[in-house]
């Protein structure tokens, strides 16, 4: 019954649904969090991406320097005086990532059930035979057995270019693995990701505190989306040092939970947290795929009791190269909203996709379709149960302003 309670009561007459959806005056509740960048960073694209709903434009620092952030940022500006429709600025940092470092550039081409040996010497060029990546203690955190991916770009989860690693053995500092998959890995870098093994690294890095401190400060950013959170801590830490850099106390933090070890730790950094980003990219190698959902529809509910907002990610990924959704994201988007998420972020489908303003604009009519069969009444009565007795001054007041309103 979880999750039951958020539809409505009596069922959708049918023919309700063959009417066209009319525009809305106000575009839907839930947000829509954008990451500018190839295809969407001229100043026509993103008053396009404005007028189609986006709200919250994200600057995510994994890939490109400040400059061309900066360069997108004034796009935006002008984006905004010309459209006068407000947007936020989110920088995303580059956290405990690890990445395959290709100098020459050239496709990768890897054969299922061969064998590959990933090094932290990055003197060696990358080849089928040899990956070169960015970090030393790889070797430490493996054993045999172990599962590792390789995705190109943000984790398209494509076959084709992305890539499935068994760990084999290791050898000193080097980890061989065997091939799960045939793929072609091409472009400069990919990012890697080892399954549920805790990785020796900072979650604020020297490099995203010197973008934060330069660039940020700089932009005045609203929310800091804090990549590979991890424990309490890592939040702790992040809004000691936004503290220190006067400019940014305002500024919000956003747990991005990726792997199974914030997951763990979920319930502490939700109370450390403004926000909590759902990085369904990288849970879906973490965790066995018939247990996302799960973890999904039960952080959504904690974030809501704890009254912080809740971002999801990768909902449209056929959009990146396709005018429409695939039938099931149309469904998952609608699911989101109705498991009670606040907004819906989108990476690679406006990055690099296609269709960036189309997919905005769609995303916006499914989250708006899902908001009219949101049962606001029955939530609301939930929330109060869980808030219970006595409640705080503020929270009385918003109560008695929402049963007036409603």
């Amino acid at each position: 019954m979880h999750s039951s309670h958020l539809l409505l009561e009596e069922p959708i007459r049918m023919v309700s649904i063959l009417e066209p959806s009319k525009p809305n005056f106000f575009p839907a509740m839930t947000k829509i969090v954008g990451t500018l960048g190839p295809k969407s960073r001229s100043v026509e694209v993103i008053s396009a991406c404005l007028k189609a709903g986006m709200s919250v434009a994200r600057f995510d620092f994994s890939w490109d320097d400040p400059e061309y952030h900066q360069e997108t940022l004034e796009n935006l500006k002008n984006a905004i005086k010309t459209t006068k429709k407000l947007c936020a600025v989110m920088l995303d940092t580059v956290g405990a990532e690890m990445q395959v470092v290709n100098k020459s550039e050239k496709a990768i081409s890897l054969e299922a059930d061969g064998q590959v040996v990933l090094t932290p010497d990055r003197g060696q060029e990358a080849s089928s035979q040899i990956l070169p990546i960015n970090f030393d203690g790889l070797a430490k955190s493996m054993k045999k057995g172990d599962t590792i991916f390789i995705g190109q770009y943000l984790f398209t989860g494509s076959e084709t270019t992305s890539v499935w690693l068994e760990v084999s053995e290791v050898k000193g500092q080097d980890v061989i693995c065997t091939i799960k998959n045939s793929a072609t890995l091409a472009g400069s870098l990919f990012t890697l990701h080892a399954s549920q093994v805790h990785i020796d690294l900072p979650t604020l890095t020297d490099k995203d505190k010197e973008v934060i401190s330069t660039w940020g400060v700089k932009n005045k950013i609203d929310f800091l989306s804090l990549s590979y959170t991890r424990h309490a801590e890592d939040v702790r830490q992040a809004r000691e040092f936004l503290s220190k850099l006067g400019d940014l106390s305002q500024t919000q933090i956003f747990a991005k939970i990726e792997n199974v070890e914030g997951l763990t730790h979920f319930d502490e950094i939700l109370q450390e947290a403004d926000g909590i980003i759902l990085s369904r990219g990288n849970l879906g190698i973490d965790l066995p795929p018939e247990k996302v959902f799960f973890f999904q529809k039960s952080a959504l509910y904690k974030c809501n009791m704890a009254g912080k907002p809740a971002v999801l990610t990768r909902v449209v990924d056929s959009m990146t190269d396709n005018l429409r959704p695939t039938r099931a994201e149309a469904t998952d988007v609608a699911n989101a909203v109705l498991d009670g998420s606040d907004a819906i972020l989108l990476g690679a489908e406006t990055l690099r996709g296609l269709y960036p303003v189309e997919t905005i604009s769609t995303v916006g009519k499914i989250c708006a379709e899902a908001e009219k069969v949101f049962n606001q009444d029955l939530y609301f009565k939930k929330t109060v149960k869980y808030v219970g007795e006595p409640m705080t001054h503020l929270e009385s007041i918003a109560s008695s302003a929402h049963l007036l309103t409603g």
